[in-house]
């Protein structure tokens, strides 16, 4: 019959979860005795570190990736990369050691005290089997759980004496449905006010980038000739930003947003809440006259959104179905947005003309990982995304994600096969947050390349001091960081570049390299605009 152990492992097995990550603690080693040879154990430093890189594997791999930590030290670390899990719908499971089952009631050191609550409410579901001979079928369970939509993080607290117990049979392996497709009557409803619509909007997010669904977006946008504009704060690209009828990131304020939308009747809103604001400037959610369309998978999402109708339904499926409804319109097409300004290259190079030079020499399939929050806007100008599956960042607003995940995602494109270059811009104060997922990369020999714009401040921050008129705020300048030596520290190649010239030609080098390459480039204080 074998053990526990045996058992999980063939749920493991058996559902293709064959990649760990973690950061092992005493409570973890009686699941991680007698590794097979058929897993990989990627080890982290620290728990967060642990759980953005399986973030980032679990979304362009498509496939659940277990996170093991170390019961409640470990949860505790980990946790503010698992509410961007959250946020990001990427499907985890996060596994966790508890404390011998003999000794729970004594509450001994490494006890979790309430393990099934220590991680809400960031996780869909978190369980302590009552049964050591549940722990096998608890996993399938929370595999379901996982990628049933809306996908996300759960948590399984498993005690420690609970691998070498005996198993009760062999567990059963199960497949469930990842999609909701949308209701009939809804949907009918839904094309038929965007067919008669005057003048619509369409608002892509990452929704349809997760379920595949660029070209039938694209496809709706055609045939309608409407703008398409990304929500604000957006975690995944989905739509092609080179195309003529894109028109950049809406603002992420109430009264701004609502202005941006002036002037059309319908607003289709598919793949995204409705909306992510930060900060608060009061005013109108939509302009008067403006009825609004939500299509996601997600029902809190649905419920909590101020104005709309809602559709639940997979991004994809809704798009394909729209854009099979909807008569091709005869309305000129919307103007192209206009390419930015050519920026003056000086010495320190400007964020945009950091940003032109990196959009410049960008790989045509690269993947690009953001946590630089006072120039994403800028970034985002200049370096217009093609592909699907080519932007992740925190939907969370928490710091540390980034670096972590572009070592998850740079070991997914290796295991994949595709292989895509990975390209991570993170902030200076970003950078330090997780600066020890630096040693996995290197470990792994991952090819990323790490562009650090240095001003040497929290540059996002000073933009929320001007806006909310809190001056003298302490803690906002970053003096003293050394960003090359702390990369070679870790094993990774390391370098400061100031101009233009030597930007290009590094990253040019950096992405055919067999590790990570760390480019300190030097740029302008400027405290960008906050909406």
């Amino acid at each position: 019959m074998g053990t526990v152990h045996d058992a999980t492992y063939e749920v493991l097995r058996g559902l293709g979860m064959t990649t760990v990550f973690g950061n092992p603690g005493s409570t973890e080693e009686p699941f991680l005795t007698r590794f097979p040879s058929d897993f990989t154990y990627v080890l982290a430093l620290q728990e967060a570190s642990a759980v953005a890189m399986a973030d980032g594997y679990a979304q362009v791999t498509g496939v659940p990736a277990h996170v093991n930590l170390h019961t409640t030290p470990g949860v505790g670390n980990g946790m503010g990369n698992l509410a961007t899990a959250w946020h990001n719908r990427a499907p985890l499971v996060v596994s966790s050691g508890q404390q011998h089952r003999d000794m729970l009631r004594l509450e001994p050191l490494l006890t979790n005290r309430y393990a099934q609550l220590l991680p809400m409410p960031y996780v869909k579901w978190s369980y302590e089997p009552a049964r050591a001979q549940d722990v096998p079928q608890a996993f399938m369970q929370a595999y379901a759980r996982a990628v049933q939509p809306p996908a996300g993080p759960v948590h399984l607290s498993i005690p420690m004496d609970d691998w070498d117990q005996p198993a009760d049979g062999a567990p059963t392996l199960r497949t469930v449905s990842t999609r909701v497709a949308p209701e009939p009557e809804r949907l009918r409803e839904f094309a038929d006010v965007l067919a008669g619509a005057r003048s619509p909007a369409l608002v892509i997010g990452g929704g349809v980038d997760r379920s595949g669904g660029w070209d039938d977006a694209v496809r709706l946008a055609e045939k309608l000739r409407a703008p398409v504009w990304a929500p604000p704060l957006n975690e995944r690209t989905g739509f092609p930003e080179d195309h003529p009828q894109y028109r950049g990131m809406l603002p992420p304020a109430i009264g701004p947003l609502g202005e941006q939308l002036r002037g059309h009747d319908v607003v289709a809103v598919i793949g995204a809440p409705v909306f992510r604001y930060y900060p608060y400037v009061p005013g109108e959610f939509l302009p008067e006259g403006t009825r609004l369309l939500h299509v996601t998978d997600d029902a809190d999402e649905a419920a909590r959104a101020p104005v709309g109708d809602s559709l639940l339904a997979d991004a994809a499926l809704a798009c394909a179905a729209f854009a099979d409804a909807v008569p091709a319109s005869d309305r000129p097409a919307p103007e192209p947005q206009q390419a930015p300004p050519t920026p003056e290259l000086g010495t320190p190079l400007s964020p945009d003309a950091l940003f032109a030079t990196l959009a410049r020499v960008w790989p045509d399939d690269g993947v690009l990982v953001e946590e630089s929050p006072s120039n994403v806007k800028i970034l985002k100008q200049h370096l217009r995304l093609r592909r699907p599956a080519s932007y992740f960042t925190a939907s969370s607003g928490g710091l540390g994600y980034g670096l972590p995940a572009a070592a998850g995602i740079a070991l997914g494109e290796r295991h994949t096969g595709r292989r895509r270059p990975v390209v991570a811009v993170i902030g200076e104060g970003s950078f330090q947050y997780s600066v020890q997922a630096l040693w996995t990369a290197a470990q792994h020999k991952l090819p990323i390349v790490v562009v650090v714009p240095v001003n040497e401040e929290y540059g996002i921050l000073k933009a929320f001091a001007d806006f909310e008129h809190t001056p003298g705020v302490p803690g906002l300048d970053l003096p003293g960081l050394d960003v090359p030596t702390i990369a070679r520290g870790y094993g990774c190649q390391g370098q400061r570049v100031e101009d233009a010239d030597g930007l290009g030609d590094a990253v040019a080098v950096a992405t055919k390299a067999d590790g990570p390459t760390i480019l300190a480039v030097p740029i302008t204080k400027e405290v960008p605009a906050l909406v």
